[in-house]
């Protein structure tokens, strides 16, 4: 049974889309936000940088351990209903979040709202393989993930802007913003999101936990698992650090990272849904390839920087936003087709599972690897650079590995 035989009929495809972008916008901003707030949390909670790492690491391994007990109940329920539930939950620990009076606290508050949040992308992701067949799935999830640009070029500046604003409140001001955010997505998903039930129609064999070591175990699910680990620890290695990395190492004030984030997350925005597009037109597998080995480029040059001019930064962490996570439209194209749609919600909340363990390890992975000077100045950092151009490569052969349907872009198979 292939992706398109139960695409349900959507009335207005681009309200569809907008929606669920709104509601993935919110929590990746959520996860975003904790980057270039690192120096400020660094300094007022008086940690270091292995527990900012944690901070950031407990938010995605939650998300991995959520996803992976979602599995067992994601494809019994209405996607809408399971949506609308979860989201509620996740702005409940985001307000634990901006409510904390400690480390521990906002540690257990970011795990708490990991464990939403992990869930939510996976089920954003399903939906939208439910209801866009394969050959239009680029561009769809290219607007979908233009929410994690539309978040850096106005939510996280905007976090920064808050947290400087609100003086009184400092660095939580930002959580209480993504708490009304959400809100409001919460109320527009509850008015406009269709039920999606065409999933229920098939009776599952056997009991929860064979069906998804059955999902888990399937040969080309394993690869598709290989491929999204190691897209997460090309990025993740990296991403986490930069606002750091900048400020000590380059020297640029704390103000201009919100400017390294607007103008990245403006490119991107429109970026993300242009490779959607590519990927339609000449090939999902050919896009995905030329976008990584591209990647390799802003990649060495952020992870090797020395104090330069702000506009040769500004180019360079512009391109970066481009083409690093751009990788990800494609590539989640790809991966959404692998499996049968019966076991899509499975197989997707599997995804994410995998995705925010990746990205937890490879949070933690660079956290050991750099350490700081009694000056301050961060060590290592080229290393992460090497580890993350090396998880690329290993993309780009794994991408020709996935087993999915052929390409309509293509006169071949896409794999």
């Amino acid at each position: 049974m292939h992706s398109s035989t139960h695409t349900p009929v959507i009335k207005n495809e681009r309200l569809f889309l907008l929606t669920i972008a709104g509601i993935q916008f919110t929590h990746i901003l959520d996860f975003m936000i904790m980057m270039p707030l690192g120096p400020q949390l660094i300094r007022l909670l008086h940690i270091d940088t292995h527990q900012f790492g944690l901070l950031l690491s407990s938010y995605t391994f939650t998300a991995a351990a959520s996803s992976l007990l979602a599995a067992t109940y994601i494809d019994r329920f209405d996607r809408r209903k399971l949506l609308l539930v979860l989201y509620a939950c996740f702005i409940i620990a985001t307000l634990c979040c901006g409510l904390a009076p400690n480390f521990t606290f906002l540690l257990i508050a970011r795990a708490l709202a990991g464990a939403f949040g992990g869930i939510l992308g996976g089920l954003v992701q399903t939906m939208v393989a439910d209801v866009i067949p394969f050959e239009r799935r680029g561009k769809a999830l290219g607007t979908v993930m233009a929410a994690f640009s539309i978040s850096t070029v106005a939510g996280v500046p905007l976090g920064l802007l808050l947290a400087s604003t609100f003086t009184s409140l400092g660095w939580r001001a930002p959580f209480f913003f993504i708490v009304l955010l959400s809100g409001i997505f919460w109320f527009i998903g509850y008015k406009l999101l269709p039920n999606l039930t065409a999933h229920l129609h098939n009776k599952p064999v056997g009991n929860i936990f064979q069906r998804i070591f059955a999902v888990a175990k399937e040969p080309r699910h394993l690869t598709a698992f290989a491929f999204i680990a190691m897209i997460m620890m090309a990025g993740f290695t990296v991403i986490p650090y930069i606002a750091l990395y900048m400020t000590t190492n380059v020297g640029l004030p704390e103000s201009f990272i919100t400017v390294v984030y607007l103008c990245g997350g403006a490119a991107t925005f429109f970026t993300s849904q242009l490779i959607g597009r590519m990927a339609d037109k000449y090939g999902k597998l050919k896009v995905y390839r030329i976008v990584a080995v591209a990647s390799f480029i802003p990649l060495l040059i952020t992870t090797h920087l020395v104090p330069i001019a702000w506009w040769l930064v500004l180019i360079n962490s512009t391109i970066f936003f481009i083409l690093v996570p751009g990788r990800m439209v494609p590539g989640m194209a790809m991966v959404s087709a692998v499996p049968e749609a019966h076991v899509r919600g499975t197989f997707m909340t599997l995804i994410s599972s995998v995705q925010m363990l990746s990205s937890g390890l490879a949070t933690l992975i660079a956290g050991l690897i750099i350490t700081r000077t009694p000056n301050g100045q961060i060590e290592h950092y080229d290393t992460v650079g090497y580890l993350a151009v090396a998880c690329g490569v290993l993309t780009i052969w794994l991408a020709h590995n996935l087993r999915i349907p052929p390409d309509p872009a293509s006169n071949k198979p896409a794999a």
